[in-house]
């Protein structure tokens, strides 16, 4: 790992994304979208339809199950100034499942639109569900917001007067689902459902793992008739997803948390799979990087506790690692498979199914690659911490020619454009 990672200077990441590239909308059938084929160096194209046949018979593909809630709520203040409050990250309580069946109160840390219209006070709004009319109520904590919410987010206190309705159907109600904003266009009825993958299933992000937008039922049934072993895991995709480097060091950029939940047979499908696995999206590289480095942790000291395995941003390049890219502590290397096999005894020590915990590992050129061996991947912002993640996959200045055939070849960009198989 390179010390060197955190002076890369942003701007070698950039190109010229011309608006009309970035796809607004998504085609009417998902697997219809062109992939971008890189493979050892060679770069050519597909249609996303026949993705099974460019992969290895019976390999181990990782999928993130995420679902995209409809996270960003208006309040009207009676002097007519209209707030909007951007759910972030559950704070009472904090686990998300918990969250969501609230039937009176929770409080969620958001961001706030149009906060200098929102003082003080108490925002409300009146509404009817399941044919019961009921009113929420929005209140900023700011003790709370000083002692633990930090940053651009707010703590917000939700109270509503119908114990019959859980926070869920509030969101089902009144949210509205939060689209990227540089599609700079509002939300439409239709990306209710476009912006989904088809096999999400556990609420909490407020971006979708777009990678992942690409699958149909049919290169679901494909994949499984081509051997794949399909695994899913969870990474709640935070809105930090878009947050610029707005510094010229990386080293000067602050990765925001995310939540993952990964089950025991998920670590176990890895070991069965040498530790060697195919990554739908950034979101499930960033997950399977990290479950390393907390195997890690385990290794080095077996008491850590839960809130010990989250991976700080910097911590993979902070660690002594051996030539192979491995981290490597008096004279001992700690193999992928020794990592994840620590994971699994933890859970076994607590009687646990499924491992909590949260990541702001940050992935650039200079990281080595410990689990992931194939990527699937949209194509991203210039200058972003995503198309970093590429880079140092694909090493070198390899992302250049895969970006530049993209922009050559008519491949429309972002959340809703097309897609890439990347096998270094």
């Amino acid at each position: 790992m390179s010390e060197d990672t955190k002076h890369i200077c942003i701007s070698d990441y950039n190109y010229s994304l011309p608006d009309e590239r970035i796809a607004k909308f998504p085609l009417a059938e998902r697997d219809q979208s062109k992939l971008l084929l890189y493979k050892h160096g060679e770069v050519s194209e597909d249609t996303f339809y026949n993705l099974p046949e460019h992969l290895p018979l019976g390999a181990l593909m990782v999928f993130n199950n995420t679902k995209v809630i409809q996270a960003r709520m208006h309040f009207r203040k009676e002097t007519g100034a209209l707030i909007e409050v951007f759910l972030m990250e559950p704070a009472e309580p904090t686990d998300y499942e918990l969250m969501f069946q609230t039937n009176h109160e929770c409080a969620w840390l958001c961001m706030v639109g149009n906060l200098k219209k929102w003082k003080e006070g108490t925002l409300k709004r009146a509404f009817e569900i399941k044919g019961h009319r009921l009113t929420l109520t929005a209140t900023m904590n700011r003790s709370k917001m000083q002692e633990q919410a930090g940053g651009t987010n707010h703590w917000i206190n939700f109270e509503w007067d119908n114990t019959n309705v859980s926070f869920a159907e509030i969101l089902e109600a009144v949210g509205e689902l939060p689209i990227p904003p540089y599609l700079n266009r509002a939300t439409e009825e239709s990306d209710k459902k476009t912006y989904q993958t088809v096999y999400s299933k556990i609420k909490g992000s407020v971006a979708a793992p777009t990678a992942g937008l690409h699958f149909t039922d049919r290169v679901l049934k494909a994949l499984d008739e081509h051997g794949i072993d399909r695994e899913e895991l969870t990474l709640h995709v935070g809105a930090g997803t878009f947050k610029p480097v707005k510094s010229r060091e990386i080293e000067g950029h602050s990765m925001h948390t995310e939540f993952i939940v990964v089950r025991r047979q998920t670590l176990e499908k890895l070991l069965a799979h040498d530790c060697r696995a195919i990554a739908v999206g950034t979101t499930s590289v960033r997950t399977l990087e990290s479950l390393y480095y907390m195997g890690v942790k385990l290794v080095l000291n077996p008491e850590s506790t839960e809130k010990d395995l989250h991976v700080n941003q910097w911590e993979p390049y902070d660690l002594p690692h051996n030539a192979d890219g491995l981290v490597e502590v008096d004279g001992r290397v700690i193999t992928a498979e020794e990592s994840i096999r620590h994971l699994l005894a933890y859970l076994d020590k607590d009687g646990l199914e499924v491992l909590h915990s949260s990541t702001q590992i940050i992935i650039a050129p200079g990281y080595s690659y410990k689990i992931i061996k194939a990527l699937v991947t949209n194509f991203h912002q210039p200058q972003s911490t995503l198309l970093l993640l590429v880079s140092a996959f694909v090493k070198g200045g390899n992302w250049h020619k895969i970006y530049d055939y993209a922009l050559g070849h008519g491949f429309r960009f972002l959340s809703y454009g097309d897609s890439s198989l990347l096998i270094p």
